[in-house]
């Protein structure tokens, strides 16, 4: 159920609405009709063309996509503190970014929307590794829809507990630099610090990925200020409102 769920919730939700009830709830049916209706019309010029045109009309999603990629869930509760789950904040936060998105006319899509894992989703990788399923599933997505950006919402965890505020991780490669700072500088207004970016080598969605992706570490579970933010819903709605302006400001500037 969950799976089938999540693809009506995906087919829902690459039209951008202006309907309140839709602004609560995140999920809404679109018919087909509307799909089609709302792509940008164009003329062709031969039958081949024209044979495109329709496809692209007829696909589930006719719009690229911001893919935001909410960190680990299920059985994969990430990082913690005491009760506390970073799963549970990454999809909060996802929400909110989603929903703001939305908003502003963007098409995106979240990879999950509840608490499970997307390893039990992973048919196809023969690995009895959960964890290598999940980070190929979460690969795949970006390469079975049209996206042009992957976002991935994640929660940060120091030893140090004077160690706060948001962290960007970004490819060796200059459009996920570029989406990486504007992030940063918003998210740095948030924490009133001066952390920059870094480079996430190790991290396998962001070698894998071959549109601009970045991590977004959006605050240190292990730091009191930022475990208070982290955890408020209007700390949450600041931190994914910091995100959305680092997005737009890059689409706009492109």
């Amino acid at each position: 159920m969950k799976t089938a769920g999540m693809w009506v919730l995906l087919l829902a939700l690459v039209v951008p609405s202006p309907v309140a009830a839709e602004a609560a709830t995140g999920i809404t049916t679109i018919p087909v009709s509307r799909l089609v209706t709302e792509t940008p019309e164009v003329t062709p010029t031969s039958d081949v063309n024209r044979n495109n045109v329709e496809t692209r009309h007829l696909h589930p999603f006719a719009y690229d996509v911001i893919l935001i990629d909410v960190g680990h869930g299920g059985i994969d509760g990430g990082t913690s503190y005491g009760t506390i789950l970073e799963k549970d904040i990454n999809l909060a936060i996802s929400r909110r970014l989603f929903m703001l998105l939305r908003q502003e006319g963007y098409h995106c899509v979240l990879n999950r929307d509840a608490d499970y894992a997307l390893s039990d989703d992973n048919r196809w990788h023969r690995t009895s590794s959960r964890h290598r399923r999940d980070l190929s599933q979460r690969k795949q997505l970006s390469k079975e829809l049209p996206t042009k950006m992957v976002v991935s919402v994640h929660v940060n965890w120091g030893k140090n507990p004077s160690k706060g505020g948001g962290i960007v991780l970004h490819q060796a490669e200059g459009r996920s630099t570029a989406l990486a700072a504007i992030i940063q500088d918003q998210l740095n207004q948030v924490y009133r610090n001066h952390n920059t970016i870094m480079v996430g080598k190790p991290y396998y969605l962001l070698n894998t990925t071959d549109v601009p992706a970045v991590i977004v570490e959006t605050g240190f579970l292990s730091h009191a200020q930022d475990r208070d933010l982290l955890t408020s819903r209007n700390g949450q709605m600041r931190i994914a409102e910091a995100i959305a302006d680092g997005i737009i400001s890059y689409l706009t500037a492109l």
